[in-house]
């Protein structure tokens, strides 16, 4: 992962449902703004914005919590249970509650981009600028197209639950949110090992972006967003990056950046040019 930094403070937001674990970063140098980054499913957020955090010079404060599902975030029971994204939501709600984070700017990769889309819906003017991932429920495919995904990955879910079926099942998810990654090499070995760390819980985070794909209205959803910036992998799903960029035309407050070399795990093989972004449109963003 290269140079990392060191939490400010890592602790447990214990709630009826989950225990939150989150670490806070600061940096002193840095203009006094916060920063609250919510990763995918699977991958907790240590390693998801680990490459990132040590580029970002434009925060004070980054908050990088683990969601539910993944990481050392649990059910007091310690098993894995489903969830639904708004359930998430309020999780994030409470956390920034707890610390007194009553302004943040906020960023969200893939599960986690959703969870960003709607939080922003809940807070509005809470949440200042967005940087937003590969967020489920942005890619533009067709109706049939979306139907099969979504059977695809439930698929994927049932079989994530079960032992036996895991790396069958890590290779539907895969497929479906990676198509046209490079495969075989070692960065998908590391990308596998990690997310066979929690698979149950990986399952449940598969399901609740399944379930909200189904009955979210994604035209309101990405109409309460502001000022955003999006990012998409040179070899995710064509689609995907037309959709952003036709969002883009239409929207004053929306950037769309293309990751070259990329495919969905960006966070992870691209990250000092993805901060180089985050710092130059913040700052952008701010002398507007």
């Amino acid at each position: 992962m290269g140079r990392e930094l060191t939490p400010f403070l890592t602790a447990y937001l214990p709630l009826a449902e989950q225990d939150i674990y989150y670490r806070l970063y600061r940096h002193e140098a840095a203009p006094s703004r916060r920063l609250l980054l919510l990763h995918g499913g699977g991958v907790a957020g240590r390693l998801t914005w680990g490459g990132i955090l040590p580029h970002l010079s434009q925060w004070s404060e980054i908050l990088v919590p683990d969601l539910r599902g993944t990481g050392k975030t649990r059910y007091p029971d310690r098993h894995d249970h489903g969830f639904e994204a708004e359930e998430v939501v309020g999780d994030m709600a409470a956390l920034a509650e707890r610390l007194g984070w009553a302004r943040f700017d906020l960023g969200g990769y893939s599960y986690g981009g959703l969870i960003a889309m709607l939080l922003k819906q809940s807070m509005g003017e809470r949440v200042g600028k967005t940087f937003l991932f590969e967020p489920a429920l942005l890619g533009k495919m067709r109706r049939d197209e979306l139907a099969a995904s979504r059977d695809r990955l439930l698929q994927a879910a049932q079989m994530l639950k079960d032992a036996e079926q895991t790396e069958a099942g890590l290779e539907i998810f895969l497929d479906a949110v990676a198509p046209n990654r490079r495969r075989g090499g070692p960065g998908e070995a590391v990308m596998r090992e990690r997310l066979s760390r929690r698979p149950a819980g990986l399952a449940c985070a598969v399901e609740c972006v399944s379930h909200a794909s189904r009955r979210l209205d994604r035209e309101a959803l990405i109409a309460a967003q502001a000022h955003v910036s999006s990012f998409i992998g040179e070899r995710s799903h064509p689609d995907v990056f037309a959709y952003c960029q036709r969002i883009a035309a239409e929207r004053a407050d929306w950037r769309c950046h293309l990751i070259q070399g990329a495919d969905h795990a960006l966070p992870f093989q691209k990250p000092e040019a993805i901060a180089r972004l985050m710092n130059a449109d913040l700052a952008d963003y701010l002398a507007a």
